[in-house]
Order: structure tokens, then C-alpha cells, then sequence
């Protein structure tokens, strides 16, 4: 059974950085995409960025919302992927799952929370 465990979540000031990490359990996973959604209240997931391999390397998805304001990171080799949130603003505030899609099944994260507020 995977596990995604994720860390980092918390109260930030607009303008203010965050550091979101996530682990998977098992090993076997580097081939397979991982990344984050967010879900802020009354509202449906959405993705904010994905990390997987390809032909030509390491492919990086981001939403356009996050673009040039979050990178996301991955080390294969202990199955983490790390999601550096900077210029934080208020519409940033939503519960960030961490994922991992293994052919047909996607495991998730509980969520941590990201508070963006002065």
C-alpha cells in the first residue's frame, strides 16, 4: 500500500515563501508522475504542478496561476517531490495534496494547509 506523507504547510504573510515536501512509501515510483493540487473551500481540486520523466528528461507542468512563483522538485532515487512556493498571495490559501499516479490509480496525500493572510 502507498503512502504519501506531506510536511510544510502553515500561516504566511502575502510576499512570504513556503516549502512543501511530500514522501512516497515504497520504492518503484520513478517513472510515474507526482506533483500537488490544491483545494481552497467551496471549490473543486485543481492542479498546480507536476513533475515526471520523459524522453527528453524531466517534464514540469505548472498551472498558469503558479507560473514563475512555485517550483516543484523531485528526487527519484527516495521517491520525494518538494514544492518551493514564493510571492505567496492570499488566493494561494487552500489545502495542497500531494499525489502520485501509478498507471490507473492515483494515491494521494491527507493535505496540508497553506494560509496566505497579513
Amino acid at each position: 500500500q502507498v503512502q504519501l506523507v506531506e510536511s510544510g504547510g502553515g500561516l504566511v504573510q502575502p510576499g512570504g515563501s513556503l516549502r512543501l515536501s511530500c514522501a512516497a512509501s515504497g520504492s518503484g515510483f520513478s517513472n510515474y508522475p507526482m506533483g500537488w493540487y490544491l483545494q481552497a473551500p467551496g471549490k473543486q481540486r485543481e492542479l498546480v504542478a507536476r513533475i515526471t520523466t520523459g524522453i527528453s528528461g524531466i517534464i514540469k507542468n505548472y498551472a498558469d496561476s503558479v507560473k514563475g512563483r512555485f517550483t516543484i522538485s523531485r528526487d527519484f532515487a527516495k521517491n520525494t517531490v518538494d514544492l518551493q512556493m514564493n510571492s505567496l498571495k492570499p488566493e494561494d490559501t487552500a489545502v495542497y495534496y500531494c499525489f502520485l499516479d501509478v498507471l490507473l490509480r492515483t494515491y494521494w496525500g491527507q493535505g496540508t494547509q497553506v494560509t496566505v493572510s497579513s
